[in-house]
């Protein structure tokens, strides 16, 4: 699944638009990370404890909002963005684009590029 943030893909041809996928996730950390947090946040710098809760959110949204574009039959996400709130002690992460069809661009015809080039040579 190819997932860009762009509206198009160099080197693919919009062949279908399925509408806007996403991926959703609501998260609260432990007792112990927050306390641990917080000691930190005393002396400034980087909470790692959140840092590891956030990748963690994104890397879900993210599997969340493929599996849903491709139950569409999608082969690619186009526009994708990241979206996050909090809500009290609770942090919302979501992952939103346009599921879409795209078709590679073969090597002579006007718009393609060496990747997509060698996506069609691949599959010939």
């Amino acid at each position: 699944m190819i997932v860009v943030t762009t509206n198009e893909i160099p080197g693919y041809r919009i062949q279908a638009v399925l509408g806007e996928v996403m991926g959703l996730t609501v998260r609260s950390t432990n007792i112990g990370a927050s306390f641990t947090a917080g000691l930190r946040a005393i002396g400034g710098g980087e909470l790692p404890e959140f840092t590891k809760i956030m990748y963690e959110s994104r890397r879900e949204v993210m599997h969340r909002m493929v599996g849903e574009a491709q139950e569409r039959g999608a082969n690619a996400i186009v526009a994708m963005r990241f979206d996050t709130d909090s809500i009290g002690q609770f942090s919302e992460v979501c992952a939103y684009g346009t599921a879409v069809i795209v078709e590679p661009i073969g090597a002579g015809e006007p718009g393609a590029t060496g990747q997509s080039a060698q996506v069609v040579a691949d599959a010939h």
